[in-house]
């Protein structure tokens, strides 16, 4: 995915979830944060960022905050670039034979799952959740606790049982990483049930991103390691 009118910047603050103070040519700017989660590692005061700048003049905020540089390694947080790419990548990359039918959005009993696929001989129901917590190579999600998470990963379960194929696509927002493990420091339940998951089908699997100031592109399957 391409993103256009991408300015640089210097992170200020960040008051709330949804909006951060950053220095732009020099001025202060209000801007809309594509995040909610917590990022504490990454957005900090001084940090290298990239933003989109707002098409409409109407809205509140200019910018959008896109990226952020960690060291020498640039992070997409864009939440929402996840399933685009991950849409994108289905479509290129053939890992799916024979697809007769895609479609984003899926309800399946009390969960609406990213993506839901049908090939000749299959149904498949597919989670993608975006991964930007990285510390020393190793990548991990969640990065706050999420019940919304492990109900996704229980209702995967269930859709096994019920016949369907199931899978969950870690789409790490960021490249040169060792393997991706569940946070189970931060959600031990999350971690448990993502386990149990892999042990009654769910398939785990993890891919990085080509990142840039102005593009997002999954790249290749990173390891997953249950536990570490």
């Amino acid at each position: 995915m391409i993103y256009e009118n991408i300015v640089k910047g210097t992170f200020i603050s960040r008051p709330n979830r949804f909006i951060a103070y950053v220095l732009i040519d020099g001025k202060e700017e209000i801007c809309h944060v594509k995040n909610t989660g917590r990022c504490k590692e990454l957005l900090y005061e001084g940090a290298e960022v990239y933003l989109q700048k707002a098409s409409s003049e109407l809205r509140k905020t200019k910018y959008d905050l896109i990226s952020v540089k960690k060291g020498n390694k640039l992070i997409n947080i864009d939440s929402q670039a996840p399933n685009k790419v991950f849409y994108e990548w289905v479509k290129y990359s053939g890992y799916f034979k024979g697809i007769k039918y895609i479609k984003p959005e899926t309800k399946y009993l009390n969960s609406r799952f990213d993506c839901y696929i049908e090939t000749a001989d299959k149904k498949i129901f597919i989670e993608v959740k975006g991964v930007t917590l990285e510390k020393d190579g190793v990548v991990m999600f969640p990065d706050a606790p999420t019940e919304r998470g492990v109900k996704h990963i229980n209702e995967l379960c269930q859709a096994v049982r019920d016949g369907y194929d199931a899978y969950i696509f870690f789409v790490i927002q960021m490249k040169d990483v060792k393997f991706f493990t569940p946070n189970r420091n931060t959600h031990p339940e999350f971690a448990d049930a993502l386990i149990e998951a892999e042990k009654q089908g769910v398939k785990i699997k993890c891919l990085n991103c080509i990142v840039t100031e102005n593009s997002l592109k999954i790249d290749n399957f990173i390891k997953y390691e249950p536990s570490i």
